[in-house]
Protein backbone atom coordinates (compact mmCIF):
# COMPACT_ATOMS: atom_id res chain seq x y z
CA UNK A 1 0.00 0.00 0.00
CA UNK A 2 2.00 3.04 -0.96
CA UNK A 3 1.23 6.34 0.80
CA UNK A 4 0.17 9.74 -0.14
CA UNK A 5 2.93 12.25 0.70
CA UNK A 6 2.52 14.60 3.89
CA UNK A 7 4.49 17.29 5.37
CA UNK A 8 5.67 15.04 9.08
CA UNK A 9 6.49 11.76 6.68
CA UNK A 10 8.02 13.33 3.73
CA UNK A 11 8.26 17.39 3.30
CA UNK A 12 11.26 18.27 5.96
CA UNK A 13 10.85 21.82 5.35
CA UNK A 14 9.97 22.21 8.49
CA UNK A 15 10.47 19.98 11.91
CA UNK A 16 8.00 18.50 14.52
CA UNK A 17 7.44 20.34 17.65
CA UNK A 18 9.57 19.69 21.03
CA UNK A 19 7.01 20.21 24.26
CA UNK A 20 8.63 21.44 27.16
CA UNK A 21 10.31 18.78 29.30
CA UNK A 22 9.27 18.72 32.89
CA UNK A 23 11.15 19.53 35.82
CA UNK A 24 13.81 16.70 37.51
CA UNK A 25 13.91 18.87 40.88
CA UNK A 26 10.15 18.16 41.90
CA UNK A 27 10.31 15.10 43.69
CA UNK A 28 6.29 15.21 44.57
CA UNK A 29 4.02 12.71 43.56
CA UNK A 30 1.57 15.23 42.35
CA UNK A 31 1.90 15.41 38.68
CA UNK A 32 2.09 18.93 36.66
CA UNK A 33 -1.23 19.67 35.04
CA UNK A 34 -1.06 19.13 31.26
CA UNK A 35 0.08 21.70 29.22
CA UNK A 36 -3.16 23.44 27.17
CA UNK A 37 -3.89 22.08 23.49
CA UNK A 38 -2.73 25.41 21.71
CA UNK A 39 0.46 25.33 23.34
CA UNK A 40 2.29 22.51 20.91
CA UNK A 41 0.52 24.67 18.35
CA UNK A 42 3.08 27.63 19.27
CA UNK A 43 5.84 25.56 18.92
CA UNK A 44 5.24 23.33 15.69
CA UNK A 45 8.64 24.05 14.23
CA UNK A 46 12.13 24.47 15.41
CA UNK A 47 14.11 27.49 13.57
CA UNK A 48 14.36 26.68 10.10
CA UNK A 49 18.39 25.82 9.60
CA UNK A 50 18.37 25.81 5.97
CA UNK A 51 16.28 26.66 2.57
CA UNK A 52 18.19 24.45 0.92
CA UNK A 53 17.40 20.35 0.19
CA UNK A 54 20.27 19.41 2.66
CA UNK A 55 19.52 15.46 3.52
CA UNK A 56 22.28 15.60 5.93
CA UNK A 57 19.99 17.57 7.90
CA UNK A 58 17.08 15.23 8.32
CA UNK A 59 18.48 11.92 8.44
CA UNK A 60 19.06 11.27 4.17
CA UNK A 61 15.59 12.26 3.67
CA UNK A 62 14.52 15.15 0.79
CA UNK A 63 12.63 17.95 0.56
CA UNK A 64 8.93 17.58 -1.28
CA UNK A 65 8.42 20.76 -1.65
CA UNK A 66 11.48 23.10 -2.88
CA UNK A 67 11.59 26.11 -0.88
CA UNK A 68 10.10 28.98 -3.03
CA UNK A 69 9.70 32.54 -1.32
CA UNK A 70 6.22 33.46 -1.30
CA UNK A 71 5.20 29.84 -1.31
CA UNK A 72 3.94 28.46 1.90
CA UNK A 73 3.83 24.52 1.99
CA UNK A 74 0.36 23.56 3.80
CA UNK A 75 -0.97 19.86 5.89
CA UNK A 76 -4.16 19.51 6.83
CA UNK A 77 -4.47 16.75 9.45
CA UNK A 78 -5.71 15.26 12.64
CA UNK A 79 -3.31 15.64 15.68
CA UNK A 80 -3.11 13.29 18.88
CA UNK A 81 -0.68 12.71 21.83
CA UNK A 82 -1.15 9.11 22.90
CA UNK A 83 -1.56 8.58 26.71
CA UNK A 84 1.77 7.14 28.79
CA UNK A 85 0.67 3.58 28.75
CA UNK A 86 -0.39 3.89 24.65
CA UNK A 87 2.69 5.72 24.06
CA UNK A 88 5.14 2.51 25.65
CA UNK A 89 3.09 0.20 23.86
CA UNK A 90 3.46 1.54 20.28
CA UNK A 91 7.09 2.37 21.00
CA UNK A 92 7.30 -1.41 21.87
CA UNK A 93 5.89 -2.39 18.25
CA UNK A 94 8.93 -0.52 16.47
CA UNK A 95 12.04 -3.46 17.60
CA UNK A 96 9.00 -6.00 16.93
CA UNK A 97 8.53 -5.06 13.15
CA UNK A 98 12.47 -5.42 11.95
CA UNK A 99 14.98 -8.33 12.54
CA UNK A 100 17.41 -7.91 14.43
CA UNK A 101 20.55 -5.76 13.35
CA UNK A 102 22.70 -8.22 12.15
CA UNK A 103 20.31 -9.69 10.10
CA UNK A 104 18.69 -7.13 8.45
CA UNK A 105 20.20 -3.23 7.21
CA UNK A 106 16.78 -1.88 7.56
CA UNK A 107 17.41 0.86 10.18
CA UNK A 108 14.23 2.33 11.22
CA UNK A 109 13.53 6.06 12.77
CA UNK A 110 10.45 6.36 15.57
CA UNK A 111 8.39 9.17 15.05
CA UNK A 112 7.39 9.34 18.57
CA UNK A 113 10.14 11.04 20.12
CA UNK A 114 12.38 13.60 18.78
CA UNK A 115 16.58 12.96 19.45
CA UNK A 116 16.41 14.68 22.47
CA UNK A 117 13.72 12.27 24.20
CA UNK A 118 10.77 14.64 23.37
CA UNK A 119 7.43 13.12 22.68
CA UNK A 120 5.88 14.03 19.38
CA UNK A 121 2.48 14.21 18.17
CA UNK A 122 1.02 11.39 15.56
CA UNK A 123 -0.85 12.58 13.30
CA UNK A 124 -3.82 11.30 10.79
CA UNK A 125 -3.31 13.26 7.26
CA UNK A 126 -6.31 14.93 5.18
CA UNK A 127 -4.57 17.11 2.88
CA UNK A 128 -1.49 15.84 0.22
CA UNK A 129 1.74 18.55 1.23
CA UNK A 130 0.13 21.45 -0.53
CA UNK A 131 1.23 25.04 -1.47
CA UNK A 132 -0.71 27.98 -0.71
CA UNK A 133 0.19 31.78 -1.91
CA UNK A 134 1.16 33.96 0.16
CA UNK A 135 -1.89 36.47 -0.18
CA UNK A 136 -3.95 32.77 -0.10
CA UNK A 137 -3.15 31.92 3.55
CA UNK A 138 -6.33 34.05 5.18
CA UNK A 139 -9.34 33.67 3.06
CA UNK A 140 -8.24 29.92 3.00
CA UNK A 141 -7.95 29.31 6.44
CA UNK A 142 -11.14 31.32 7.05
CA UNK A 143 -13.25 28.96 4.05
CA UNK A 144 -11.94 25.77 6.57
CA UNK A 145 -12.94 26.97 9.41
CA UNK A 146 -16.62 28.10 8.63
CA UNK A 147 -16.92 25.11 6.66
CA UNK A 148 -15.74 22.69 9.29
CA UNK A 149 -18.20 24.87 12.14
CA UNK A 150 -21.10 24.46 9.71
CA UNK A 151 -20.52 21.08 9.50
CA UNK A 152 -21.37 19.87 13.44
CA UNK A 153 -19.16 17.14 13.10
CA UNK A 154 -18.50 16.99 16.96
CA UNK A 155 -15.19 15.33 18.43
CA UNK A 156 -15.04 11.77 17.55
CA UNK A 157 -12.88 8.59 18.58
CA UNK A 158 -11.43 5.37 16.75
CA UNK A 159 -9.31 2.54 16.88
CA UNK A 160 -6.16 1.05 15.39
CA UNK A 161 -6.86 -1.65 12.61
CA UNK A 162 -4.09 -3.04 11.02
CA UNK A 163 -0.44 -2.84 11.18
CA UNK A 164 2.19 -2.65 7.77
CA UNK A 165 4.82 -1.48 6.22
CA UNK A 166 3.69 0.95 3.08
CA UNK A 167 6.02 3.44 0.83
CA UNK A 168 5.66 6.82 -0.72
CA UNK A 169 4.82 6.71 -4.54
CA UNK A 170 8.63 7.14 -5.49
CA UNK A 171 9.53 4.22 -3.04
CA UNK A 172 12.14 6.71 -1.32
CA UNK A 173 11.03 6.00 2.24
CA UNK A 174 8.49 3.13 4.04
CA UNK A 175 7.21 3.85 6.79
CA UNK A 176 5.55 1.56 9.53
CA UNK A 177 2.02 2.68 9.82
CA UNK A 178 -1.44 1.52 11.54
CA UNK A 179 -4.79 1.89 9.67
CA UNK A 180 -7.60 3.00 12.07
CA UNK A 181 -11.00 2.15 12.41
CA UNK A 182 -13.78 3.53 10.42
CA UNK A 183 -15.82 5.56 12.76
CA UNK A 184 -19.47 5.21 13.73
CA UNK A 185 -20.67 8.39 12.31
CA UNK A 186 -17.53 8.01 9.00
CA UNK A 187 -16.22 11.29 10.23
CA UNK A 188 -13.29 11.07 8.80
CA UNK A 189 -14.67 10.87 5.52
CA UNK A 190 -16.91 14.16 6.18
CA UNK A 191 -13.98 15.91 7.06
CA UNK A 192 -11.27 14.69 4.31
CA UNK A 193 -14.43 15.87 1.97
CA UNK A 194 -14.62 18.95 3.48
CA UNK A 195 -10.34 19.33 3.32
CA UNK A 196 -10.88 18.50 -0.18
CA UNK A 197 -13.12 21.04 -0.97
CA UNK A 198 -11.33 23.53 0.51
CA UNK A 199 -8.41 22.60 -1.29
CA UNK A 200 -9.95 22.49 -4.60
CA UNK A 201 -11.26 25.94 -4.55
CA UNK A 202 -7.47 27.32 -4.43
CA UNK A 203 -6.48 24.89 -7.21
CA UNK A 204 -4.96 22.64 -4.58
CA UNK A 205 -5.17 18.76 -5.71
CA UNK A 206 -7.03 16.58 -3.12
CA UNK A 207 -6.24 13.82 -1.18
CA UNK A 208 -6.85 10.33 -2.11
CA UNK A 209 -9.89 11.47 -4.42
CA UNK A 210 -8.18 10.94 -7.77
CA UNK A 211 -7.22 8.46 -10.11
CA UNK A 212 -3.56 7.73 -8.38
CA UNK A 213 -5.16 7.84 -4.58
CA UNK A 214 -8.08 5.80 -5.97
CA UNK A 215 -5.14 2.61 -7.11
CA UNK A 216 -4.29 3.03 -3.15
CA UNK A 217 -7.36 2.69 -1.61
CA UNK A 218 -8.72 -0.13 -3.63
CA UNK A 219 -4.87 -1.85 -2.37
CA UNK A 220 -5.93 -0.68 1.08
CA UNK A 221 -9.50 -2.37 0.91
CA UNK A 222 -7.55 -5.54 0.90
CA UNK A 223 -6.68 -4.50 4.85
CA UNK A 224 -10.07 -3.38 5.36
CA UNK A 225 -12.76 -5.14 4.43
CA UNK A 226 -15.51 -2.57 5.10
CA UNK A 227 -13.79 -0.18 2.56
CA UNK A 228 -16.36 0.96 0.02
CA UNK A 229 -14.48 2.10 -3.38
CA UNK A 230 -17.87 2.50 -4.51
CA UNK A 231 -19.25 5.11 -2.82
CA UNK A 232 -16.42 7.26 -2.20
CA UNK A 233 -15.20 5.91 1.50
CA UNK A 234 -11.86 5.91 1.97
CA UNK A 235 -11.76 4.31 5.39
CA UNK A 236 -9.09 2.07 4.68
CA UNK A 237 -6.96 4.61 3.31
CA UNK A 238 -6.46 6.63 6.79
CA UNK A 239 -3.51 6.17 8.74
CA UNK A 240 -0.89 6.85 11.78
CA UNK A 241 2.76 6.08 11.30
CA UNK A 242 4.96 5.30 13.78
CA UNK A 243 8.57 5.14 12.60
CA UNK A 244 9.99 5.50 8.82
CA UNK A 245 13.20 3.98 7.04
CA UNK A 246 15.27 4.78 3.99
CA UNK A 247 15.29 0.86 3.09
CA UNK A 248 12.70 -1.78 2.02
CA UNK A 249 11.72 -3.65 4.59
CA UNK A 250 12.95 -7.31 3.99
CA UNK A 251 10.56 -10.46 3.42
CA UNK A 252 11.71 -11.37 6.56
CA UNK A 253 10.75 -8.33 8.47
CA UNK A 254 6.93 -8.62 6.85
CA UNK A 255 6.95 -11.84 7.69
CA UNK A 256 8.05 -11.00 11.61
CA UNK A 257 5.34 -7.84 11.71
CA UNK A 258 2.32 -10.69 10.43
CA UNK A 259 2.99 -12.28 13.39
CA UNK A 260 2.54 -9.50 15.53
CA UNK A 261 -0.49 -9.98 18.12
CA UNK A 262 -2.47 -6.72 17.56
CA UNK A 263 -4.88 -7.58 19.86
CA UNK A 264 -3.71 -4.74 22.74
CA UNK A 265 -2.86 -2.46 19.62
CA UNK A 266 -6.70 -2.30 18.66
CA UNK A 267 -7.57 -1.47 21.87
CA UNK A 268 -6.47 2.09 22.07
CA UNK A 269 -8.65 4.73 21.99
CA UNK A 270 -7.91 7.27 19.65
CA UNK A 271 -9.35 10.33 19.97
CA UNK A 272 -9.75 13.64 18.38
CA UNK A 273 -11.62 17.16 18.79
CA UNK A 274 -10.27 19.83 16.26
CA UNK A 275 -8.46 19.97 12.86
CA UNK A 276 -4.88 21.38 12.55
CA UNK A 277 -4.11 23.24 9.27
CA UNK A 278 -0.50 23.63 9.62
CA UNK A 279 0.77 26.84 6.89
CA UNK A 280 4.21 27.29 6.99
CA UNK A 281 5.22 27.00 10.34
CA UNK A 282 1.89 28.70 11.41
CA UNK A 283 -1.14 26.31 12.93
CA UNK A 284 -4.73 27.24 13.26
CA UNK A 285 -6.83 24.57 15.62
CA UNK A 286 -9.84 24.27 13.93
CA UNK A 287 -12.41 22.88 16.78
CA UNK A 288 -15.02 20.61 16.30
CA UNK A 289 -18.32 20.66 17.32
CA UNK A 290 -18.65 20.07 21.51
CA UNK A 291 -21.66 21.09 21.63
CA UNK A 292 -22.59 17.80 19.95
CA UNK A 293 -21.34 15.56 22.68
Amino acid sequence: MPLVNYSDSESESETPPRPVKKSCHNTSQSALPPLPAAFHDLYASTTRVSVQDDPSLHGGRKRVIPHVEGNWPTHLYLEWYPVKEDLSLLASLIPQSVTTPDDSSTQVHSLLHSDLGAQLPLHISLSRPVVLRTEQRTSFTEKLQNSIKESHIPPFKTRPNVLCWASNYEKTRWFLVFSVQRPLQNHLNRLLQLSNDALGQFDQPPLYADSRAHGQQQQASSIDEDNDTNTGDFSGCFHISLAWSLSEPSSRDRDRLARIDLQALRDIQIGFDSMKAKIGNNVTSIPLDSSLN
